[in-house]
């Protein structure tokens, strides 16, 4: 269908019969959407692109620089075209005005007896108005086939197919992983010339090339292109091309309910393999039955706890919500999710699908785009604890990464703001803590170190932990520590005095520093998980 009006359509009007086309006969395409009558010559203020200019020349009269000058005004103001009363102010129309607007294939109409302008800007907005009443009426036809059709269809393709039949334009779909699908299917040569030029695309040929994104739970799961050979693209384009995206968004979300569901079914055979029960060919075995070509490079477990509300009940969210959220992310970044639900956590195996190398960094940016919250509230407001397995080179040793996760998960909340990660390859020393929690007794270890700096912050309200932790972290530089605490030299000095009168002073030796380095951290550790450390060593 013709979604727009050009310059040849208004040329069948009652009022354009005596007319000539003297110059620009290659862009009588040109789009119209408004007629001005003007007769300044400075114009270019007023223009906002595809009008129809009527004029006598009074700004110019036969002076053919004026009428250059205007001329310019307009073809660089994408005007649609001139036409000029002639005999009134305009004789002649110089060679150097046709030279012009031949070369930029503007069109010049002259009529060449008095015309009533009035009455032809009057025919043709009205021609324009209804024109556009059509295509509202046109945009909601076109509205609900779609919504007809995502009932009945089963491949999105389909729409894709539709929207090239009705636009008559070039559409192309850009898939994660920069997969992209062309309708029509043009030669190689021109696909990859086409892809070029949509790359490259600018001012000079943006016109003929629009994309709207696909969004699904407020990330961009694709892109939607439509490209025109041999016109501009009007808004009618841009608004089918927005509804055409909804749609197919629509029906990408409902595959991956689909989807999602089917996996919740074969949750079974994901337990077994994250309890290590299968060997690695009765993985690959299994993957390669859900999807032939499906290529997974190692991978991770990856655990998501719904904390319970404030009285202690199941979250009240959608815990599909949440897979399908993750899912749309972790494929932008080269993963494929298989998840298992078990009471308030969602267990995600993390298939890699490209270089080993980089899935700390790949997976880091998947999780940090959630945590974001990129147009979802729902993410932003829930609580959410997450911990990261360490990485299986190969699928049947998934079960390790299972176990690191969960143990990773379970120091989240012990965890200093310093030492805060996801992943379990970053808690070094926070994991031997914990293997010293549990099988020793690290409180009094704690208190042996130091209880004496303890117990004077108490007694005196001070600040000599508080001290001893930065002096430590700015490996001994005086004035660096000074910096960070904000207090002067002298200060300092009468607390590192203390410090020695407290700890020995040979406290910065190697072996006795790195021991008070690691206590100071357990100390944090104990304090974040269990608030507070009984002192049964006190100072004299």
């Amino acid at each position: 269908m013709k979604s727009y009006i050009t310059i040849d359509e208004i040329l069948n009007r009652k009022h354009f019969a005596q007319t000539d086309v003297i110059a620009g006969a290659k862009g009588l395409h040109r789009q119209l959407k408004w007629v001005h009558i003007v007769e300044s010559v400075q114009i270019s203020n007023l223009l906002n692109g595809h009008e129809l200019i009527l004029t006598t020349g009074l700004g110019f009269k036969d002076d053919p620089e004026h009428f250059v000058s205007f001329l310019r005004q307009l073809i660089e103001r994408h005007a649609a075209g001139l036409c000029i009363e002639m005999g009134t102010h305009i004789h002649n129309i110089p060679d150097a005005v046709t030279k012009l607007a031949d070369h930029h294939h503007f069109p010049i109409i002259l009529f060449h007896q008095e015309v009533p302008f009035v009455e032809i800007t009057q025919d043709v907005h009205s021609l324009i108005i209804n024109k556009q009443y059509q295509l509202l009426s046109d945009l909601e036809k076109y509205s609900q086939q779609l919504n007809k059709m995502l009932l009945e269809i089963e491949d999105c393709q389909q729409i894709l197919k539709f929207l090239q039949v009705y636009l008559e334009v070039q559409v192309i779909a850009v898939l994660s992983g920069n997969k992209a699908d062309f309708f029509p299917e043009p030669k190689a040569d021109e696909k990859e010339a086409m892809l070029l030029k949509i790359g490259n695309r600018d001012e000079n040929n943006k016109s003929n090339i629009a994309s709207q994104p696909v969004q699904i739970l407020g990330e961009t799961y694709a892109e939607l292109l439509i490209v025109a050979s041999c016109r501009e693209l009007n808004e009618f384009d841009l608004l089918i091309l927005d509804r055409t995206a909804n749609a197919f968004a629509q029906h990408l979300l409902r595959d991956l309910y689909v989807k999602e569901k089917k996996m919740a079914e074969e949750s079974e055979w994901l337990t077994n393999w994250l309890e290590g029960e299968y060997t690695d060919e009765v993985i690959k075995e299994q993957l390669s039955f859900i999807d032939p070509k499906l290529r997974l490079n190692g991978g991770t477990v990856c655990i998501c706890k719904l904390s319970p509300d404030s009285g202690g009940q199941p979250p009240n969210v959608d815990s599909t919500y949440f897979k399908l959220l993750f899912r749309t992310v972790f494929e932008q970044f080269g993963f494929h999710l298989f998840t298992v639900e078990v009471r308030h956590h969602l267990i995600f195996i993390v298939g890699n699908k490209r270089n080993k190398q980089d899935w700390k960094e790949r997976m880091d940016g998947a999780l940090s785009r959630i945590h974001s919250g990129n147009g979802s509230e729902r993410i932003r407001t829930s609580s959410i604890s997450i911990g990261v397995g360490k990485f299986a080179d190969k699928l049947g040793s998934i079960h390790l990464s299972y176990q690191t996760a969960k143990e990773t998960l379970a120091l989240q909340d012990s965890l200093s703001k310093e030492g805060k990660s996801y992943f379990y390859q970053d808690l070094h020393m926070y994991r031997m803590m914990s293997l010293l929690k549990k099988h020793g007794n690290l409180e009094e270890t704690i208190q042996e170190y130091l209880a004496p700096v303890i117990e004077y912050d108490r007694k005196y309200n001070g600040d000599m932990l508080i001290t001893l932790k930065t002096y430590l972290a700015c490996n001994g530089s005086k004035q660096e520590t000074s910096k960070k605490l904000f207090i002067v030299r002298q200060t300092l000095y009468h607390r590192i005095e203390k410090l020695e009168l407290l700890l020995g002073e040979n406290f910065m030796n190697s072996d006795r520093r790195l021991a008070l380095e690691f206590m100071l951290m357990a100390h944090d550790f104990i304090m974040n998980t269990e608030g507070t450390i009984p002192l049964q060593h006190k100072i004299e």
